[in-house]
């Protein structure tokens, strides 16, 4: 049977909100989408299943770190990455452009040779080039690839962002030649340009000269205020190509989230659900709930009684006030599920407030409560 082809359909715009579908051989994504974090082969202290159960149709995944550990032969000696860890979900990975930046200290940039990078792990070096981040996410049968980019910290520094996109679209240009042609996969280019407009926008004339399957915004969760970040999607929404999908790397809150789909973004990845339940904080849709708090020792009601999913509401925050503050690993397991499934919740009522054209009204009534 032959795989079907990498393919994205906007079905209904409200305003710039856009309702779409991205099809790939592995299945259906049903856009705006949310893409649970799973940078080392797993999302942390859950079943897979159990994802997918929340409503998850696609997760993420992270080179830099796979390359180190368990390195990629032994992965694709196991047949790939969805194998590996039984993923039956197509899988984006990060090109590890992101730890140029986050492990700044523990590599260096060379134009043409790439990054330099010394291992977290053990010291040992090794090279990381635009070709050698596309073979790896080929090696991992990634379904998303992305180019391998410079992602520079926040800056104000107009020449050193400007060199940076320039070597960003260098990068670009050599990953593109690296993927080849792959019609059942997909290769996204970043557009860079920290908080200067004019190189947001020379940054993406460059990648949609050079052609992409879909366009990311990059560097815009190192640091930048909601505001700035909004800003510059201000500028990009009317120039990002329209069939294409729009990936904000990431982001964020779920007023990031709801923020940035109101100006077109459509896919999303963010530590933030997992990380905050592994740490005590609940989302939900009355708000964040810090559980940890000595207010909930005598609180009998769930988190949300409407949530149904592994019997979340059967749990009561007295419970899980004791999980955590008993150091039990039941209680991070319990808020990484309902934080994932809140956000999937939050994604599923956006499309459908999209394609009943009252998107306006659900951003206006939880941007700020969420």
């Amino acid at each position: 049977m032959a795989l079907k082809k990498f393919t994205f359909n906007v079905l209904k715009k409200d305003k710039f909100a856009r309702l779409g579908k991205i099809t790939t051989h592995r299945g259906s994504i049903d856009t705006p989408a949310f893409m649970p974090v799973g940078t080392q082969a797993t999302i942390k202290g859950s079943f897979i299943n159990d994802i997918i159960k929340t409503g998850s149709q696609i997760i993420l995944s992270n080179t830099y770190h796979l390359m180190i550990r368990p390195g990629v032969k032994r992965i694709k000696k196991n047949g790939g990455l969805h194998k590996y860890m039984n993923c039956k979900l197509p899988i984006l990975t990060d090109s590890g452009g992101y730890q140029i930046m986050s492990l700044s200290k523990l590599n260096k940039i060379d134009y043409e040779k790439g990054a330099i990078f010394n291992s977290h792990i053990d010291g040992s070096q090794f090279i990381l080039s635009p070709e050698e981040s596309i073979k790896i996410q080929k090696d991992l049968n990634s379904d998303i690839v992305m180019v391998l980019d410079e992602c520079p910290k926040k800056s104000l520094d107009y020449n050193l962002i400007s060199k940076s996109v320039e070597l960003s679209t260098y990068w670009a240009k050599r990953s593109k030649k690296a993927f080849g042609i792959n019609r059942h996969k997909a290769l996204f280019g970043i557009v860079q340009g920290g908080l200067f407009k004019d190189l947001r926008l020379k940054s993406l004339k460059d990648l949609t000269k050079i052609g992409f399957d879909g366009y990311a915004v990059g560097g815009l969760a190192v640091g930048d205020t909601q505001t700035e970040m909004f800003k510059i999607l201000d500028v990009l929404k009317n120039n990002l190509p329209q069939n294409k999908p729009r990936y904000l790397m990431g982001v964020g809150t779920p007023s990031d989230i709801l923020g940035s789909v109101k100006r077109g973004i459509d896919m999303f990845d963010c530590v933030l659900p997992t990380r905050s339940g592994r740490t005590g904080l609940a989302f939900t849709w009355n708000g964040r709930i810090n559980i940890r708090n000595a207010k909930y020792k005598n609180d009998n009601k769930p988190l949300d009684s409407s949530v149904t999913k592994f019997d979340l509401n059967k749990y009561s925050k007295n419970y899980l006030n004791h999980l955590f503050n008993t150091s039990e690993m039941l209680g991070p397991m319990l808020l990484t599920l309902n934080n994932i499934n809140f956000y999937q919740e939050l994604m599923y009522e956006i499309r459908r407030n999209i394609k009943r054209g009252t998107f306006v009204n659900f951003y206006n009534k939880y941007a700020n409560k969420l």
